[in-house]
């Protein structure tokens, strides 16, 4: 038996070789180790690094995220500028107010509490929740998700109310509302503002449902400057939806003040006179307008029949803004830049103008009028078209004719006669295109209308018949299809006081200045002529608006009537300027539908030049004149009355 292990030669070659060399063990090296190590701390660094991050400068992200979902951003309306006249007379200030609304995000996000939602509301502001559901529906499908006013100029108690409700999605803001100083007598010119509506809104992205916006006079002309800029809300509400945290983000900046042209004491007079006249007379509607001819700065304007502009910022008036919509006799329309109308012999004097400076006429000549001009029927000789004066005038010249308001002499020097040719249609409606008709003035004031010039072109394409000289005749004294705005009017006859300066007529001081539409002083000459038969008009017997002759100023006017409706109604004009020497005023008074065959506008520009002289132009003493207003006497002229300071058919010929 063999009791020793066999070596392999391997291990003996192996051990052999190996000799001195072979060890029980090797030592290693520290430097790994050390590697190691510092590569462990960068790691740690970086995590710790990034963990401070993330709670850090992320959780601040993260933080605001979590609040966004709990807060809300409300916009503060701004007070808008206010509303001054040229005295600095307040007509139009502001009020605090408060309103209530209905954040549509909240709603849409709360699922669980959308019924209590709409029960709070329909407890709270009796709206049904079918209703508000349907204007929740229709912002979602638009994505508009701007609030929903629930309710304006609510009391304190119901806002107090509202915040310690917890009900998610309500809350109040507080804003300005319109206060309206003496509403009806200014809101011709003032307008109004109502709540935006979508439109509105779609139309400028910055207006918030809160807002209200001008809708007419100089609050919708003015409305880029009235507006101030919103101020910002952020509001922080707790999971039952009470508000924890309220922060201003930035202030409401107020909207600048409006400086208008209109004297407040003269517009509020003639509110009281034209009013009276109006009643009685038994009519409603007329326009009263007064600028100075030296400008174009308009000191008056008035629309009847009028409103109560504070209607329309009250909710508590919300009921009376729907007749007001509907009423037949459209006390929203601006007559005075809207309204069309034939203007009746107040256009004797351009057609005077325009006579002599065509050589139709000079200022001595003479016409006959038997009360009628007759024109050949060359179908039946045996019977020739009548054309009627209003009455027998004999032989006139210019100023006559104008003093008398004849109409042969101006249907002659027009449409022409056997003994005269006339200018014709052509020459006369570039006159007219001279003295401001056709065009509209301007005047800054939304809705002007341009009125209408007819011609024989026009005429044909409507009718397919050609002009007749009847046609002629019927506008040479403003009737007919020729129409225009009371503004024009007023306008033309300030150009005939002022020797031919056609201004510009404008509304605010604040950014208007003087500006000429057009210069027709080459032609002052003629203009004289027809000044001349307008001051003839005061001072003869024989004039048409004698009955001023008594006032302590002189004055140049011109009256007129239209016949409209198939000549079953008359509208009734008068137009004055004073002093005659250098005229500071100029006012047109029109009634419509006035008593027939009357001169009913004359004794309302009576009394509001004899107030605008002894208060404004200086005159001293008072005579005694009797006022035709109405059988109760005359009307106190010298009272002044402070403003409060708080917050066409073709017509017949019957023409004076």
């Amino acid at each position: 038996m063999n009791r020793h292990k066999e070596v392999a030669f391997e291990e003996a070659l192996s051990d052999e070789w190996a000799g001195g060399l072979q060890v029980a063990e090797v030592r290693i090296t520290s430097l790994p180790l050390v590697l190691i190590g510092i590569t462990a701390v960068v790691f740690a660094l970086i995590i710790a690094a990034r963990v401070s991050w993330l709670a850090g400068a992320m959780g601040k992200f993260y933080t605001a995220r979590a609040r966004n979902n709990l807060s809300q951003l409300s916009y503060v309306a701004p007070p808008r500028g206010r509303i001054l006249d040229r005295n600095g007379y307040i007509l139009a200030d502001n009020r605090l107010s408060h309103t209530a609304l209905l954040d549509v995000k909240t709603y849409l996000q709360e699922e669980s509490r959308r019924s209590d939602i709409l029960e709070f509301a329909r407890n709270v502001f009796s709206i049904q929740p079918e209703d508000l559901q349907k204007q929740i529906e229709q912002r979602s499908a638009r994505q508009i998700t701007d609030p929903i006013v629930l309710a304006e100029d609510i009391p304190q108690e119901l806002v107090k109310k509202i915040a310690d409700s917890g009900m998610p999605g309500f809350y109040t803001t507080a804003s300005f509302k319109r206060d309206y100083a003496n509403g009806p007598e200014f809101s011709s010119v003032i307008g109004y503002t109502a709540l935006v509506n979508v439109d509105d809104i779609n139309t400028n992205p910055t207006l918030t449902s809160q807002d209200d916006v001008g809708r007419a006079g100089v609050e919708r002309y003015y409305e880029w400057y009235l507006r101030g800029e919103a101020g910002k809300t952020i509001r922080v509400r707790d999971a039952k939806g009470r508000i924890i945290e309220e922060q201003r983000q930035s202030e409401p900046s107020i909207g600048p003040d409006l400086t208008l042209t209109i004297d407040g004491e003269f517009q509020r007079y003639l509110y009281k006179i034209m009013k009276k006249q109006l009643d009685f007379l038994g009519r409603t509607d007329g326009v009263a307008i007064a600028m100075n001819p030296q400008n174009g700065e308009i000191l008056a304007m008035l629309n009847f029949p009028t409103y109560d502009n504070n209607i329309f910022v009250s909710p508590a008036r919300k009921s009376e803004r729907g007749p007001l919509m509907v009423d037949n006799n459209r006390p929203l329309f601006n007559r005075a830049v809207s309204g069309l109308y034939s203007p009746a012999s107040t256009i004797k004097p351009v057609v005077g103008v325009a006579a002599l400076a065509e050589k139709v006429i000079d200022p001595f000549r003479s016409i006959f009028s038997p009360g009628y001009i007759d024109v050949p029927n060359p179908y039946h000789p045996e019977s020739p078209t009548r054309y009627l004066d209003w009455r027998y005038q004999g032989y006139v010249d210019l100023s006559q004719a104008i003093a008398k308001s004849s109409d042969v002499y101006f249907y002659a020097v027009v449409g022409g006669t056997p003994e005269l040719k006339g200018m014709g249609i052509t020459k006369l409606r570039s006159w007219w295109q001279r003295f401001g008709l056709g065009s509209i003035t301007g005047v800054d004031m939304p809705g002007e209308e341009s009125g209408f010039l007819p011609d024989p072109a026009w005429k044909e394409k409507r009718t397919g018949r050609a002009w007749t000289i009847g046609d002629s005749y019927n506008v040479a004294i403003g009737q007919g299809d020729l129409l225009a705005t009371p503004l024009q009017i007023l306008n033309y006859s300030a150009a005939i006081a002022n020797d031919g300066k056609l201004w510009k007529p404008f509304l605010s001081k604040t950014h208007g200045k003087p500006e000429l539409l057009n210069d027709l002083s080459q032609y002052s000459s003629f203009i004289e002529e027809s000044r001349k038969g307008m001051r003839e008009a005061v001072t003869s017997p024989e004039g048409t608006a004698y009955k001023l002759n008594d006032l302590p100023i002189s004055v140049g006017a011109k009256t007129g009537t239209a016949q409209i409706k198939n000549k079953t109604q008359e509208n009734s004009f008068t137009v004055a300027f004073a002093p005659y020497d250098n005229p500071q005023i100029v006012i047109l008074v029109l009634i419509e539908n006035a008593r027939a065959k009357t001169l009913n506008t004359v004794p309302v520009v009576k009394e509001a030049l004899y107030w605008y002289e002894i208060n404004r132009l200086g005159a001293k003493g008072r005579p005694a004149i009797s006022s035709p207003i109405s059988d109760s006497g005359p009307i106190d002229s010298v009272t002044t009355m402070p403003i409060s300071t708080a917050s066409g058919t073709p017509a017949g010929a019957l023409e004076q």
